[in-house]
């Protein structure tokens, strides 16, 4: 069966909120739902496939392929689960386009959900760990992305006032983003009057938790110019997880971002990363991820990232903007972060982000971040790939 080019040809979000006691996991899934389908102005009998997945651990809920189907619509359809840790809405997204580029189906809705509310994340997180070698030292998510940190700052020789200025940038963002839990502009200096959770990470270099949906719509290139004019299309896909236990991890540089990422450069002939690729949604669950990712990203030279930062070329109007809805940092709800990260590329490349637009994007990418470091990049374009 002949690959089949796919493109992302709705998008729908919640209005993501710290608590949603109004609904339940049905009823929030079915928000995002009913929003993709209306964006692309289609009814559930069209689609022919259902990918979803959450966090199920963190709220001790299994099985939502199953009991999610009146919220889904997965009723007599094929219901697919991923679950992959913190990437688990960028393997969302790369599932589905799997699903439809491989020819089983022609139009996939994926769904991404969390609802925080209910869930302990450190609790669930620190249980991940080998009991023996990596659970006393890896009290959650906060010490591990403390420990990246101290180990890139002892390298480079940067300051906690580096990553406030990521956290400036992306909360600003999202003051023009209306599904963002946290919209209000912060100043560094607030950024580092705020409580120290772990050396060097203050409470507002990190993302919220938050109750939310998203939904993508993929079609194959025989319907998808049919739905819309503008689609979205998926250029690449890739992923990489690059160690079992933390003491193997390279601190300091996220080296399955890099490979990621320089499978996609490959497989789309980028050469010239901040001069091919219009704007970035980066899965950045904290301020100075914001730094040392875009290196492995190929923006700037390693210990360079500050120094890119701060002369603005990652924000709104700069030469390659990073998170124009305002990010991680604004807004988590994990199994669906990273499928939103790949919505709101989708809708940069439709021009569809509205108050929060980058002008005239052609390539967009977005990322996923998650468990032992790994990471998932996308690429999506607004021309038809040739390969």
């Amino acid at each position: 069966m002949a690959k089949k080019r796919t493109a992302i040809v709705g998008t729908g979000q919640t209005f993501h909120k710290s608590h949603r006691p109004d609904v339940n996991g049905q009823e929030l899934i079915n928000e995002a739902v009913k929003r993709a389908l209306a964006d692309a102005d289609l009814k559930m009998t069209d689609i022919d496939a259902i990918v979803i997945g959450n966090m199920d651990h963190f709220e001790g809920i299994n099985y939502v392929d199953c009991w999610s189907v009146d919220g889904s619509g997965g009723t007599m359809r094929p219901v697919i689960k991923l679950t992959t840790g913190g990437t688990t809405g960028s393997t969302l997204g790369i599932g589905g386009y799997h699903m439809v580029a491989s020819g089983m189906f022609e139009k996939v809705l994926v769904i991404g959900w969390e609802k925080n509310s209910e869930s302990d994340t450190t609790g669930a997180i620190t249980t991940a760990f080998d009991p023996v070698w990596d659970r006393l030292v890896f009290a959650g998510a906060i010490s591990g992305l403390a420990a990246e940190a101290q180990a890139y700052m002892a390298r480079y020789g940067i300051t906690d006032k580096d990553g406030a200025r990521v956290s400036v940038r992306d909360r600003k963002n999202a003051c023009n983003n209306p599904h963002a839990q946290l919209r209000k502009e912060v100043t560094v200096e607030e950024v580092l009057a705020s409580p120290m959770l772990a050396d060097p990470i203050h409470l507002l270099d990190v993302c919220p938790r938050t109750d939310g949906a998203c939904a993508v719509i993929m079609a194959n290139e025989d319907v998808a110019e049919k739905i819309t004019a503008t689609p979205d299309w998926i250029w690449a896909t890739a992923n990489r997880h690059t160690y079992s236990y933390l003491g193997d991890n390279n601190f300091g540089r996220l080296d399955s971002m890099a490979r990621a990422s320089a499978e996609i450069y490959k497989k789309a002939g980028i050469r010239e990363v901040r001069k091919e690729i219009d704007v970035i949604e980066l899965y950045q669950p904290y301020s100075m991820a914001g730094i040392m990712w875009i290196e492995d990203l190929g923006l700037a030279e390693h210990g360079k990232g500050a120094e890119y930062i701060w002369s603005g070329a990652t924000d709104m109007g700069g030469e390659v903007p990073v998170n124009p809805s305002g990010g991680v940092i604004a807004c988590n709800p994990i199994g669906a972060t990273g499928l939103i990260r790949c919505a709101e590329a989708a809708l940069q490349v439709m021009g569809k982000a509205e108050g929060r637009q980058v002008p005239d994007v052609r390539l967009a990418l977005s990322t996923g971040f998650g468990g032992c470091f790994w990471s998932d990049v996308i690429l999506h374009g607004k021309d038809k790939p040739d390969f």
